[in-house]
């Protein structure tokens, strides 16, 4: 039977997300890649033991994370059942709805009708009877806003959520969605993002600015860009890379000779630091304290350990953060 470290809220910093009274740890373990049934189930325990036993207490799935779509759900909850269940009331665990997860014109989007039967289907998979926060995975412009919104109240007065996120959103849909969600007394607390030194969408689409206004927290994704922000790519493209097997986030064509160059150069700025470049990626977001938790990927627990350590050491320069600056606008 698994046991938690006594000690592990010591090793965990958390911020509070938005205005909310909800906390969360600067590092959160995303579900990703990993947990599904490709996956070895053995190694997701360890990743999971691993975490929580160093003050990771938030969990982070989809309906459509694997593969197979809904694997990873099921994975995790075997792993809730067998482990964690004495543990719940200590963990944050969130799912999303928005991707295409069964067939027909009811298994995607952003409808009433998908969203409150996919949360009935995760909270089976999981095992559980509320997850902590439940998202709508991305925008919808086929569907009123009001329709999605409302399902999202559902989600929550119906107590299979005890808050709402959304995730993919801008600005300008963050501010109508939240003025929609406050009207219907919606406990409505976090955007999920992608986010990281060579992906600065979120600070061109106004969501970073107008979550911070609003008082909203942020959970960004794809920290280290699909692993171009460690030295994974240094010396050529390592045969068990993802690049090899899918390339719809990350291909060759972005890891030319001229970008490894000025990568090496941001490498550079982190030893200086005493940071690797995976450190350094991960404390950059967090280091304006606009960002409430850094969700990381892990293939193996070692990942985990190595990623908490950039929570050591969050603050940077004026010099620095111009050095990265630049350097980050010569990779677009």
């Amino acid at each position: 039977m698994y046991i938690a470290d006594e000690n592990r809220y010591e090793k965990m910093k958390f911020n509070r997300c938005g205005n909310s009274g909800l906390m969360l740890p600067y590092v959160s373990l995303g579900l990703w890649h990993n947990f599904g049934d490709t996956g070895v189930y053995a190694n997701m325990e360890e990743m999971c033991f691993t975490a929580f036993n160093n003050g990771i207490t938030h969990f982070d799935l989809a309906n459509n994370y694997g593969p197979k779509p809904g694997s990873a759900e099921s994975n995790f909850g075997r792993i809730l059942k067998e482990h964690f269940l004495p543990y719940r009331d200590e963990m944050i665990i969130s799912t999303k709805a928005g991707y295409e997860m069964w067939p027909g014109p009811y298994g995607d989007h952003g409808s009433r009708k998908y969203l409150l039967a996919s949360l009935d289907q995760s909270l089976k998979r999981l095992g559980l009877d509320y997850v902590d926060i439940f998202y709508h995975h991305r925008m919808d412009p086929e569907t009123p806003l009001e329709e999605t919104m409302g399902a999202l109240a559902q989600a929550v007065n119906s107590g299979k959520a005890l808050y709402a996120g959304l995730s993919n959103y801008d600005g300008k849909t963050l501010e109508k969605a939240t003025a929609i969600l406050e009207d219907l007394k919606v406990p409505f607390v976090i955007n999920q993002n992608r986010y990281n030194i060579l992906d600065r969408t979120i600070e061109k689409n106004g969501l970073k600015e107008t979550a911070h206004k609003l008082g909203k927290g942020i959970i960004c994704f794809s920290p280290l860009a699909q692993g171009l922000l460690t030295d994974r790519y240094f010396n050529g493209i390592p045969s068990d890379s993802r690049i090899r097997t899918d390339g719809r986030f990350l291909n060759e064509n972005q890891i030319s000779p001229e970008k490894i160059e000025i990568l090496k150069q941001l490498n550079e700025i982190a030893k200086d630091r005493g940071q690797t470049l995976a450190e350094m990626a991960l404390a950059w977001i967090l280091h304006d304290g606009i960002v409430t938790t850094v969700l990381i990927g892990a293939s193996r627990p070692s990942q985990i350990l190595d990623n908490i350590k950039a929570t050591e050491n969050i603050t940077f320069s004026e010099d620095e953060l111009e050095k990265i600056d630049e350097l980050a606008s010569q990779m677009n």
